[in-house]
């Protein structure tokens, strides 16, 4: 591609960084058009524009269209998430939802793993059509996601009380289920700019989303440096190094949902990153104090820091939402969340210059201070929670018996 566009080392990176203003930018205002335009039109909608844009990326010729497409790509990815997080936690009960989040983060690993099988058959087809190989990628990624949007439009309930697939009594329970765990008074909640502000200020958005900055940091760190690990690992064809960056996601991906379930089941989020974040500070540390000979230590801790980071995200993710009642309050600090966390996209781009590699000690080092900050964090938020379910205990809340949200002395936050 960098050949084909006659892209520098810069503009490439610039590129990378377009794709995040939009992004950042788009994740409040989704949320709080999700109810309104309702879940299946607005998450089939931005699939359906996520599609449009990468298979328009296939057909890009210069400088100028590629960084265009990047950031529109940006804008319909941001809008996407945050909308499907926000939309899990008004179907599912509060002790389910980190299980839910899991399967779904888990096509995130998934897919960085499927990336390099595609690439790989992709290059096998070679230049066809008049498209090069890496053109094809972006297409038939392109068209896929277009048929998903389509299948979501088709499928995807608004509500519990619209989903076909229910029978009249599984309806009425499933329902049940849910507002008298949940969302008593969400239903007919109006949108508020009190709840949105209640969101923006709410201390344990910025403690969850300053810890999933350092795990996105992470997460995006992996996918740069990673190829450079393999290729130094022996003398592999460019195909065979795309099948190497398989197995650390896969492994990623098993853990993230037995550490989801496991979470569920507990009905702890904070308590259980304070036991996952520390496998992906053990990869690092090693990452960042290892010579380049120790290539096979190398690939075996990228499968520790990918695992430590992956499987951090459905309890982190889970936990805010479950802390936060109100839908517009809910979705709200989702988003922020959610926004503040993908600036370590941006970050990670810095960290890992191709001068600094093979060793990236640098990049490796930063990476590493931010788990450990993360984990500080985590322990301070289950802290903060335990403080205010004692306040709520000794009568302190009482003055909002009955507003039917997170303020609410009978609402316990989850640890």
């Amino acid at each position: 591609m960098d050949k084909d566009l006659a892209l520098s080392p810069l503009q490439y990176q610039q590129g990378l960084v377009a794709f995040y203003p939009l992004y950042i930018a788009g994740e409040i205002p989704s949320n709080l058009v999700l109810k309104k335009i309702t879940p299946r039109i607005w998450i089939a909608f931005m699939t359906f524009l996520w599609g449009l844009f990468c298979l328009c990326l296939g057909l890009v010729h210069n400088f100028n269209q590629f960084i265009a497409l990047h950031a529109l790509l940006g804008l319909a990815e941001g809008g996407l998430f945050p909308a499907m997080v926000l939309y899990l936690s008004t179907i599912y009960t509060r002790t389910e939802l980190a299980l839910r989040i899991g399967v779904l983060y888990t096509s995130t690993s998934l897919s960085s793993g499927f990336g390099g099988l595609l690439a790989r058959a992709m290059g096998e087809i070679g230049d066809r059509g008049g498209l090069a190989a890496w053109r094809w990628i972006f297409v038939i990624e392109g068209l896929f996601t277009i048929l998903c949007a389509a299948l979501a439009y088709l499928i995807l309930p608004n509500t519990l009380q619209t989903a076909p697939f229910l029978s009249p009594a599984e309806r009425s329970l499933a329902i049940t289920r849910q507002t008298t765990t949940t969302h008593q008074s969400e239903t007919n909640e109006t949108f508020s700019w009190s709840e949105v502000r209640r969101g923006l200020v709410y201390p344990l958005t910025w403690l969850t989303a300053t810890a999933y900055f350092a795990l996105l940091s992470a997460i995006y760190s992996i996918g740069l440096f990673l190829p450079t690990i393999i290729l130094k690992l022996g003398p592999y064809t460019p195909h065979q190094a795309q099948l190497m960056t398989v197995p650390p996601y896969a492994v990623a991906a098993a853990m993230t949902l037995v550490v989801a379930f496991v979470s569920d089941r507990l009905q702890l989020r904070g308590v259980v990153m304070l036991f996952t974040i520390p496998i992906a500070i053990v990869g690092y540390a090693v990452m960042a104090n290892i010579s380049d000979s120790h290539t096979t230590v190398k690939y075996g801790m990228t499968i520790m820091m990918a695992t430590g980071v992956y499987s951090s995200v459905p309890p982190n993710l889970a936990w805010l939402a479950n802390n936060s009642a109100g839908h517009y309050k809910r979705a709200t600090a989702a988003a922020l969340q959610l926004a503040i966390a993908n600036c370590g996209g941006i970050l990670s781009v810095f960290l890992y210059p191709d001068a600094d590699g093979p060793l990236f000690h640098r990049g490796h080092s930063i990476i590493l201070g931010l788990l450990v900050a993360a984990w500080c964090l985590i322990l301070g938020n289950v802290l903060l929670c335990v403080k205010i379910n004692r306040d709520k205990a000794q009568g302190k809340h009482d003055e909002f018996t009955g507003c039917g949200d997170d303020r609410d002395p009978h609402f316990k936050l989850v640890l």
